[in-house]
């Protein structure tokens, strides 16, 4: 793979959940020709690449991850041709166009799933994972959703259970067919050759399963936190229905299809034990890359987080370059997350700098770039399944879902015309897009710059880290790389901080909040940081 295939290493990629992007037909869901209409923000930003969430045809129980049809849009989103259209048009902005698969899994309503169920003969009887219930009719074996509740469904044509890792309504495609798996990558093949650049793959650690069914073993009590008490599916120890050394075969085949053609990425999500995470991602023959929950479900903001990450997860894999990431379509906004309630602009713009000073490629969700915080949402607003199993003590994943605010005083925020599928809370319109883009002080001005200065400095793009010692709420690193080195300082606390600079520090290139160099000493304000020459 020549240097043209490596555009992804460092590069910022933006990602856009599709319904909630810009609607341009007043049906209040987004679409494709509203994501062409915005790309020139995404320019804007600096990002080099966009990742576009599910558009396919679906019944929207999972909001796209349930996908009826790999090969078509869905037709609130659009068609083929708006399809093409942005991709020709995000390519004559120099922006990749990288686009989500669901390949463990697909809806009820796939074609595919539809001649399954039929009878246990029939051409696809095995292109999904089913077994016989037990002698006293209860599921083939112990393995838990990870929506909650057990992970089989009976089904009563069949008199068999299929097993199902999320909704009931997401079968399980069984990758022990090779047909199955011809045919998943054959998709792959479909959307390359309409010029997509990569694909971000959905829980790409669940794709091979145990053949034997063998349960799951219990998650030993040492490890327990609260969350998994909270939780069922996280008491067990996910070996045999995902997470298996053999899901390296399926990672391959994939690698195999993007090296048919020329520069094209495939990044993972690794959700469930991280410690896989190498083994399906990295070298020339498995996925370029991946990501873990490692900072998107942290809830402390501590230094030894990030630290911790560098050092213990990523030290081992000497061949893989990561992603870095915050924030997704699946988790509360990190500036609620970390402190920030229904707002905090100091605590968004820290968050963003020190995202884009970390080595990785970045994937940046929409509306970080705004400091958005999560919505609070009522009951009857909630769209989201796992909102509606869990609320009020869990209210879902809506909250980091609602509709990207672009005009701070237009109906509907300049989202839509019409009602939005999602509300759009009031402390989301005042950081829209066109009030940001007036104030230089904004998130949005500060997004941009951040941007900027990792693009200019080839040592965020592409150098190593190496942390230093710092006390309290500071957080201290190097990046180096290609003859250049930096040190990056951040103070992750609400109390100002200093820090003694090492011997050799040089100026101050960038900051955010108050940072102020005294001669050999960085007065740090709350959530203020300063990356200068090393």
């Amino acid at each position: 793979m020549g240097a043209k295939a490596e555009w992804w290493k460092g590069a910022v990629i933006y990602q856009i959940y599709p319904r909630s992007f810009r609607d341009t037909n007043g049906d209040g869901v987004g679409d494709l020709k509203g994501i062409e209409e915005k790309l020139d923000h995404v320019a804007a930003l600096g990002a080099e690449a966009i990742w576009l969430s599910p558009f396919y045809p679906s019944p929207n129980r999972d909001f796209g991850y349930d996908v009826s049809d790999y090969c078509n849009v869905a037709p609130e989103m659009g068609t083929l041709a708006d399809f093409d259209r942005l991709v020709a048009a995000a390519h004559q902005r120099g922006i990749k166009v990288i686009v989500d698969q669901v390949l463990a899994h697909t809806s009820e309503r796939h074609p595919w799933f539809q001649e399954s169920q039929l009878s246990a003969s029939n051409p696809k009887s095995d292109w999904y994972v089913w077994a016989d219930a037990k002698e006293d009719g209860t599921v083939p074996n112990n393995w838990l959703s990870a929506f909650g509740g057990q992970a089989w469904a009976w089904n009563p044509i069949r008199r068999q259970y299929y097993h199902h890792k999320f909704l009931k309504s997401q079968p399980k495609l069984n990758f022990h067919n090779e047909e199955v798996v011809e045919a998943c990558m054959n998709v792959l093949r479909f959307w390359l050759d309409r010029g997509v650049d990569g694909f971000r793959l959905d829980v790409a650690n669940a794709y091979l399963h145990d053949a034997k069914l063998t349960d799951n073993p219990p998650l030993p009590m040492e490890e327990r936190s609260f969350m998994d008490w909270a939780h069922a599916p996280r008491l067990q120890r996910h070996i045999h229905d995902a997470n298996m050394p053999e899901n390296e075969w399926a990672m391959r085949r994939v690698r195999k299809v993007l090296d048919e053609y020329d520069g094209r990425l495939a990044f993972g999500e690794f959700s469930e034990r991280p410690e896989m995470f190498g083994l399906y991602a990295g070298g020339s023959d498995r996925l370029h890359t991946g990501y873990t929950f490692d900072f998107i479900e942290d809830w402390s903001f501590e230094p030894s987080v990030f630290r911790a990450y560098y050092e213990k997860r990523l030290a081992p894999l000497k061949d893989l370059f990561p992603c870095v990431t915050f924030s997704n379509h699946d988790v509360p906004r990190p500036v609620t997350r970390w402190g920030g309630g229904q707002g905090d602009d100091a605590l968004a713009k820290l968050a963003l700098t020190l995202l884009l000073t970390l080595k990785g490629n970045v994937l940046m969700f929409q509306g970080e770039e705004l400091g958005l915080p999560e919505a609070d949402l009522d009951w009857d607003d909630i769209k989201d399944p796992v909102g509606d199993l869990y609320y009020p003590w869990m209210k879902g994943r809506d909250g980091c879902r609602t509709p990207m605010p672009w005009e701070a005083k237009a109906p509907g925020a300049g989202f839509t015309a019409g009602k939005p599928w999602l509300p759009i809370p009031d402390y989301h319109k005042v950081r829209a897009v066109d009030a940001q883009t007036a104030d230089e002080g904004s998130v949005l001005a500060h997004a941009r710059k951040a941007v900027a200065f990792r693009k200019a400095h080839p040592a965020l793009r592409h150098g190593e880290i190496s942390f230093l010692d710092a006390e309290g709420k500071l957080l201290a690193f190097t990046r180096e790389g290609e003859g250049e080195t930096l040190l990056c300082v951040f103070n992750l606390g609400t109390e100002a901080a200093s820090y003694a600079l090492p011997k050799g520090a040089g100026d101050v290139l960038f900051t955010v909040g108050e940072a102020k160099r005294e001669g050999e000493t960085l007065r740090l304000g709350p959530r203020g940081g300063a990356v200068l020459k090393g």
